[in-house]
């Protein structure tokens, strides 16, 4: 129970003021934000986290390291995840908010949709922090996330080694993820000049709905045909989108032939890696991040203020953001990365691979 409600002298006004409080479905008076109000002691910080999806090894794991870090910190984690359901993660963060908690973390499905879970939190005095993905045109309190456009700039940077002439195909995220609109800035800084000097084209640019790696075939057939399989390069915006890319390759006999970047070091796309059909992933630490928000998300909601190097813009104001560094992975360091981290275990990412043929570990 709320300290202010503790300062209450007589029992009619508290039963009063509970049966309102109830009736309405939030634990705050409007407006007052939450954070500074200072903790009775015994009384658990609670942290929401709405979560865009649970359908992803990568955001499995998000859930489970930002969950251990919560707790480990004295605090109490509420999960719920929409699983692509824009008014279901609406409607999961209001139930959050009525359930009193004290901080909401959110990774939006939609950057622009998501704006109106900020209004509604901060109406009852609850900041927001946006993690991983960026949300759009709202006063989102602080942003914890990687270098985004350095993403999708090492992921072209890797490809243009292994094809530095020729027909590339991008192949992207979500349209409605502010991540993805970032990770092809990255790749077009470096694709551009090089298209410019005539050493490669572009021949085909497409987003993929919802991260879907179906889409993402859809979308690699569709450049293959148009281009009659002339085709050098493909970025694919992460490892779903790789595994969809690859999957149309291998269907014309071009998978392991042409190189295709990924993202998240999913254990498949490392599987891929090793055994030759996608060139690179690109690593985000989760442990890195999830630890990071979680800290981050505690603080504020003790009303600590949290001290920022950087400020993105979404649209609307500039966040105050921590960003992370990211790391290339190809087959000469997934030893030293993420098998040294234990993000992946050896046997697992070589498993396809005869024995005699995996790499020592120290």
């Amino acid at each position: 129970m709320k300290k202010w409600w503790k300062t209450l002298s007589m029992a009619a006004a508290s039963l009063v003021l509970a049966s309102a409080l109830t009736g309405c479905g939030v634990v705050s008076s409007g407006g007052e934000d939450k954070s500074s109000q200072a903790k009775e002691d015994g009384d658990k910080i609670v942290v929401g986290f709405s979560m865009d999806t649970l359908k992803e090894e990568r955001w499995q794991r998000d859930k489970d390291l930002f969950e251990a870090k919560v707790k480990e910190l004295g605090a109490e984690v509420k999960t719920l995840a929409a699983n692509g359901d824009d008014a279901a993660q609406l409607n999961q963060a209001e139930q959050l908010i009525s359930e009193g908690v004290d901080v909401l973390v959110v990774v939006p499905h939609n950057a622009e949709a998501t704006a109106a879970i900020v209004d509604k939190a901060h109406k009852e005095g609850i900041k927001v922090i946006s993690y991983d993905r960026l949300i759009k045109n709202a006063d989102v309190d602080y942003y914890v996330s990687f270098d985004n456009v350095r993403v999708g700039e090492m992921q072209a940077k890797e490809i243009v080694k292994q094809a530095p002439t020729g027909n590339y195909v991008y192949i992207g995220g979500a349209d409605t993820d502010n991540n993805a609109h970032l990770f092809r800035e990255g790749a077009m800084n470096v694709l551009k000049p090089l298209e410019e000097k005539g050493d490669i084209k572009i021949v085909y640019d497409q987003f993929s709905k919802d991260w879907k790696p179906e889409e993402a075939l859809k979308n690699m057939e569709n450049a293959l045909t148009a281009n009659k399989n002339n085709i050098q390069a493909v970025i694919a915006a992460n490892d779903g989108t790789a595994g969809g890319a690859i999957q149309a390759l291998a269907a014309q006999g071009l998978a392991g032939r042409i190189p295709v970047s990924g993202q998240d070091a999913e254990l498949a796309a490392l599987q891929r890696i090793v055994e030759g059909t996608q060139t690179m992933t690109v690593y985000k630490p989760i442990h890195a991040i999830a630890t990071k928000a979680a800290e981050i998300a505690v603080a504020v909601a003790k009303g600590e203020k949290i001290e920022t190097d950087q400020k993105i813009p979404n649209g609307k104001i500039d966040v105050p953001s921590v960003l992370l560094d990211p790391i290339a992975v190809t087959k000469e360091n997934v030893l030293d990365t993420v098998i040294k981290d234990g993000f992946h275990k050896l046997e697992d990412v070589y498993q396809n691979v005869p024995k005699d043929q995996w790499p020592k570990q120290n």
